[in-house]
């Protein structure tokens, strides 16, 4: 075990690439939607908002950390090892070809091209194509060997977008658009857990189980083995990156909160931020903004082509890792073209289905020096979350299922998109009470 220690200043870079990583295109947009539909109940609703936009990848990072070097398939694997080879592929086709990938395509494009179209290129969808032809060429390219490139736009664009983001905000706290107005309906009963479940939205969450472990690789490589101490500085580069992303969603939120009033209310968030940069900046303004978004929506989309290529590749190596690269980013272009309301009308269901299961995984991980080797903690658990969030998901696809009318009557904060929480305590008592009266299987991987 190598013996080393690292510098506050060494954390502080590694927590601000951290910013950078998380800080991709879902990051702009809702926090802006959420902030127009919540209104006067904005406080609760972006408290809710930071719990899973900010607190969760927090302790997501954190839980990497702890777990010593564990990636996401051998943290699923303590469920069932069938479930430890589904659950990965499900995470990496959501953060990849999916929804996040193409989402970088389609908020580049509302955000840094269509504004500056003539209106009849804008309403027909050859300028989506043809955008998203050569965004995703570039992502392929890129993709197959990202090197020094995707490291020098990143170092360079991030400091640039957050600069103009900055400028922004600034603007829009000392001289806001409008007054903020009413809440729409969804807001008005329970902000704060519309805002938690808008917050799946970041994907986050699901992103700090691969995020996690870069942070563990940039440690490593300034010398330090020791798991104690990667889990203290995994902790302390997170909190820093929360901070970050904290303070731009509190900023963005209260920019779409007030800007109601001048914009009305907007399709999604590609658009608010588009109409505000114009109103505040101009046309020079919004240009600047433009191109920096443009670029660090194609280093997100770079970075996670390359980390959902090889993930499949080492799943399965008889085919390339070029192969993998060229499936994705074509899979990619092509669901990128449905526009951006519709790909996050999509990945709701699907979200709400496996977050709570994401969620639980990352809580368990936590407590992982406590369970020891008590898998079916994690097998119950899981299962019990499952059946709820998976349900949930159906009912918010628009398939109602029986069991969820028996769920919302008998169920604790089901009609608050919450209703798996009592299920998983109750399935972590029923799995520690199996793991007194049996051995814990041995995983594979051990």
């Amino acid at each position: 075990m190598k013996v080393g220690t690292i510098s506050f200043k060494e954390t502080f870079f590694i927590g601000l690439m951290l910013f950078a990583i998380f800080f991709g295109a879902g990051n702009l947009i809702f926090p802006l939607s959420l902030g127009q539909a919540a209104g006067t109940e904005l406080i609760p609703a972006i408290i809710g908002f930071l719990m899973t936009g900010v607190g969760l990848p927090l302790l997501g990072v954190i839980a990497i950390g702890m777990s010593k070097n564990e990636d996401v398939q051998s943290i699923s694997s303590k469920v069932h090892p069938l479930f430890g080879l589904i659950f990965p592929v499900v995470i990496y086709l959501t953060i990849g070809p999916l929804f996040a990938v193409p989402r970088t395509g389609t908020v580049s494009y509302e955000i840094g091209v269509a504004p500056f179209l003539s209106e009849g290129l804008k309403t027909s969808s050859w300028g989506m194509v043809l955008y998203s032809i050569i965004f995703f060429t570039v992502t392929y390219l890129l993709a197959l060997n990202p090197g020094k490139v995707v490291d020098t736009i990143g170092k360079i664009l991030t400091p640039v977008l957050l600069i103009i983001l900055a400028a922004m905000l600034a603007k829009n706290l000392f001289s806001p658009l409008g007054e903020i107005t009413a809440p729409l309906a969804a807001y008005e009963a329970a902000p704060f857990f519309k805002g938690f479940q808008e917050g799946y939205l970041t994907m986050d969450t699901i992103g700090s189980f691969i995020f996690g472990l870069i942070v563990i690789n940039a440690i490593r490589s300034k010398g330090i083995d020791s798991p104690k101490q990667i889990a203290k500085v995994c902790t302390t580069a997170g909190l820093i990156a929360a901070a970050g992303l904290g303070l731009v969603y509190v900023g963005l939120a209260y920019s779409g909160a007030s800007s109601v009033q001048a914009l009305g209310h907007l399709e999604n968030g590609g658009l608010i931020i588009s109409r505000i940069s114009n109103l505040q900046f101009g046309v020079s303004g919004s240009l600047i903004l433009s191109v920096a978004i443009i670029f660090a929506c194609l280093t997100t989309s770079i970075g996670l082509v390359v980390a959902c290529a090889s993930f499949f590749h080492k799943l399965r190596p008889s085919i390339s890792y070029r192969n993998y690269v060229l499936v994705l980013t074509l899979v990619s272009a092509l669901i990128s073209n449905v526009g951006l309301t519709q790909i996050i009308s999509f990945s709701i269901p699907v979200l709400v289905a496996i977050y709570p299961i994401v969620i639980v995984l990352i809580m368990l991980t936590l407590l992982g020096s406590m369970l020891r080797n008590r898998y079916a903690v994690y097998t119950w658990s899981v299962l019990l979350t499952g059946i709820v969030s998976i349900v949930e998901g159906f009912s918010a696809a628009g398939f109602g299922l029986g069991i969820s009318d028996v769920f919302a009557r008998y169920l604790p904060f089901y009609s608050l998109g919450m209703g798996w929480v009592i299920p998983a305590l109750v399935g972590g008592m029923i799995g520690f009470v199996v793991s007194l009266r049996q051995a814990p299987y041995a995983l594979e991987n051990e």
